[in-house]
């Protein structure tokens, strides 16, 4: 058993996989074998995370995840733990649990663990045990399925009660390959859906209806790890993850990478020989920041310009769109001021598009053309996706052995592929995957777990980063690290992996370092990275 961290990357698969892999283990190992190795893997952890806890409830599902539950519980129970069970039933139309299932529950209730209907009133534990990966519900049909309801309500008394919860191979209601939710609340109705499921448990059981500020979570993958786990809503509902491969080895293809530190190709400086000099390094030119009389963007601009210095660029060029007048960033004079014109297109990485507003227009055709290497965002992006020249261009870049790079955030890439923001979201690894294919290039598709895609690459879900970069900014300095990244001679995706996984890296040590304090893109801009 080991803890996910960003320290070493992890292959993930897909749930077509894991069943793949899990039906493999079955075939060879003596019937329920596999399910103990599961709920001994859950027992084990649950007590290294609350080896204290007096009162541990596991909530069990009608499935095999209920089956571990169960499993875990006779463990639990035997260590001397007070362990209660509360179980959902079987839906309508079930007749009875899967066999395994049936075994493991069948050897809790000899070995004597308590079941109850309804949850304990005071527990300091508790184990969701619910739903599996193969698992999920329609969240506007709950009220209507007894055993959905049942579910959901448990749900909301766990995050309710503010206690650690465990979560059995994937948080109920994940999509274990997306990482969508259909169970746990948005941030609009996560306080109310708890105050009601906590209000309901206290009429029960006399329980206390005061809402815990602070929900613990953690996560222990079975048999392999699951991409859901790491974006879109993946983060927040399963907390810390640990994975154990239960005995077995991962006998199918990956479908996608979890990218951490071990994976990172750029060599920081003061490695570099002796004999080095500025442009060993490379040179990255920053065309952006529109200035009109009503908008002043150069700001997007700068930002972009200072990170990419700061990431390790030898030189690094701005070129003002409009009517900016700027010539000498007086925080940053190692910034080089030029007009679009003197870029060199085909020396240069030219980052385009951070705050260029409607003027990146004018000078896209040129740029899709003839720049050689390339990172497009913001701006550029939302230019490109209404003009269907300016995508052919894009895509025929590949073909003239230009080297591009797209940082979309959702919406942008949702512009991109012509479908919706929410869409984009319901699957984050194959909308990346779907716009690196379409256009031919690597594609960093942002967010919380921020995929990273390109041609005849796995996919890579970046494993760094935090809320402290949801703040305006944050992506142009992004953008400027891919460009420093590209400059030092790597290719478009190792760049990009890079870029993205540093970061994110560079939040998580501020948010260690400077716990409550506000982390600012042109702070995040202005941080060492190199040595």
């Amino acid at each position: 058993m080991q803890k996910i961290t960003t320290a070493a990357s992890h292959s993930l698969f897909h749930v077509a996989a894991t069943r793949t892999l899990e039906r493999a283990a079955q075939a060879q190992l003596p019937p329920h074998a596999l399910m103990q190795r599961a709920g001994l893997a859950v027992a084990r952890l649950a007590l290294a995370l609350c080896p204290h806890a007096q009162c541990i409830w596991i909530a069990c599902g009608p499935g095999n995840n209920g089956g571990d539950g169960f499993e875990a519980a006779l463990h639990l129970h035997q260590w001397g733990k007070h362990v209660v069970v509360t179980w959902t039933g079987l839906p309508a139309g079930r007749a009875a649990l899967p066999p395994d299932a049936q075994t493991s529950q069948a050897r809790a209730l000899a070995a004597g663990v308590t079941m109850a209907d309804q949850p304990p009133s005071e527990f300091d534990f508790c184990i969701d045990a619910l739903l599996g990966i193969g698992a999920s519900i329609d969240s506007d049909a709950i009220e209507k399925r007894p055993v959905n309801t049942l579910i959901a309500q448990w749900l909301g008394i766990m995050q309710a009660s503010g206690e650690p919860t465990l979560a059995v191979d994937i948080p109920s209601g994940l999509n274990a390959d997306t990482g969508q939710s259909t169970l746990t609340p948005s941030p609009a109705t996560a306080t109310a859906t708890a105050t009601e499921s906590i209000a309901g448990h206290a009429r029960i059981t006399g329980a206390s209806t005061t809402l815990s500020p602070y929900f613990q979570r953690f996560t222990l993958s079975l048999l392999t790890v699951k991409p859901g786990l790491f974006t879109a809503s993946g983060r927040d509902c399963a907390g810390q993850v640990w994975f154990d491969d239960l005995g077995v080895d991962a006998a199918v293809a990956p479908t996608a990478t979890l990218m951490g530190k071990d994976k990172i190709s750029h060599r920081p400086k003061s490695a570099a020989p002796q004999s080095s000099h500025k442009g060993s390094f490379g040179d990255v030119a920053v065309l952006g920041g529109e200035s009109t009389a009503h908008c002043h963007m150069a700001g997007a601009a700068l930002l972009a310009a200072r990170a990419a210095l700061h990431a390790g660029a030898g030189r690094v060029f701005v070129a003002l769109l409009g009517d900016a007048v700027i010539s000498v960033d007086p925080q940053q004079p190692e910034l080089m001021f030029r007009s679009p014109e003197a870029l060199d297109f085909k020396s240069q990485v030219i980052v385009c598009g951070c705050g260029g507003g409607e003027a990146i227009k004018s000078v896209l055709a040129k740029v899709l053309s003839i720049a050689t290497r390339l990172i497009l965002d913001a701006d550029a992006l939302n230019s490109i996706a209404k003009d269907s020249s300016l995508q052919t261009l894009l895509t025929a870049r590949s073909g003239r052995g230009y080297k591009t790079i797209l940082t979309p955030h959702p919406l942008e890439a949702a512009r991109l592929a012509g479908i919706t923001a929410a869409a984009v979201q319901a699957d984050r690894i194959a909308a990346a995957c779907h716009l690196a294919e379409r256009f031919q290039c690597t594609v960093v598709l942002k967010g919380s777990g921020t995929v990273i895609a390109a041609p005849g690459e796995l996919p890579a879900i970046n494993a760094s980063g935090n809320s402290m970069l949801a703040t305006a900014g944050t992506g142009d300095v992004l953008a400027g690290m891919v460009g420093a990244y590209l400059a030092a001679g790597l290719s478009t995706f190792e760049a990009a992996c890079g870029a993205v996984f540093v970061h994110g890296d560079l939040a998580d040590v501020w948010l260690r370092q400077r716990p409550g304090e506000v982390l600012t893109a042109s702070a995040l801009a202005d941080l060492p990275r190199c040595d």
